[in-house]
């Protein structure tokens, strides 16, 4: 047992890393002994779940893809009964993401019933800066993290919402920390509003969202009390977070 908890760790802390690493990262990041280190890669090697680069370092390997592939569409068959809730709650299209390689994914999503409506593939993957989900997921990492997922140069603009200043955007995800959703406003596509929230406690960044037209978002957002937008949102992404936690 004590092996097998081993190895998930070596994984993760290479997973940390940003997928690549040498033996003494793996040691320093772990914790772990370098000789255990040793014996642990190279069995994981042997399998395929971790390979050696020409500069001697240790990456993921591809055997770990299919891996999580499943575990992507898993993902979204545990969200779908919440996803389903939100939808009903709201009457518009409900979506979860994740964030994986700096870059969005859509692993679940339940359609709004009208005839106008948003619908995003799941699978799909997106650039984060211009989506609500995407940004709640930047605003789920340490600043310099997020600026690394963003790097230095200017963002492409889809829209002329667009924000694609790297700082500018970075002080949109502090402002949203703080009032716990952010808001995509026609910054992916004209005419298309949506509201995000992150999914606390989730093992991985994640986030959900409504979208819709951008008039019937807005009046959804101006409702009070307790049929308000966020808060249910909020309270239907902790009892998710719940579910999915490790």
């Amino acid at each position: 047992m004590q092996s097998v908890e081993r190895a998930f760790q070596l994984l993760e802390a290479l997973a940390d890393s940003g997928g690549i690493a040498t033996l003494s990262e793996l040691s320093t990041t772990s914790g772990l002994p370098m000789p255990t280190i040793h014996r642990l890669v190279r069995t994981l090697a042997q399998q395929g779940y971790v390979r050696q680069d020409t500069a001697r370092r240790y990456t993921l390997g591809p055997r770990l893809i299919r891996l999580g592939e499943t575990a992507g569409r898993l993902l979204g068959s545990w969200a779908r009964p919440y996803l389903a809730e939100l939808m009903e709650a709201t009457g518009e299209t409900a979506n979860l993401a994740v964030l994986e390689g700096g870059e969005v994914v859509y692993v679940g999503q339940v359609q709004s019933r009208r005839s106008m409506r948003m619908f995003t593939e799941v699978g799909r993957r997106v650039q984060p800066h211009c989506t609500g989900v995407g940004k709640a997921l930047l605003a789920q990492l340490p600043e310099d993290e997020a600026r690394a997922v963003l790097g230095p140069h200017q963002l492409p603009a889809h829209t002329e919402f667009t924000l694609t200043d790297p700082d500018e955007l970075l002080a949109q995800l502090a402002a949203a920390r703080a009032a716990g959703y952010v808001v995509d406003d026609q910054e992916q596509e004209i005419g298309v509003r949506c509201i995000a929230v992150a999914v606390p406690g989730a093992p991985t960044p994640t986030a959900l969202s409504v979208s819709g037209p951008e008039a019937r978002i807005r009046a959804l957002e101006e409702q009070t009390g307790d049929s308000a937008l966020v808060p249910v949102m909020r309270e239907i992404a902790e009892r998710l977070g719940a579910v999915l936690a490790p």
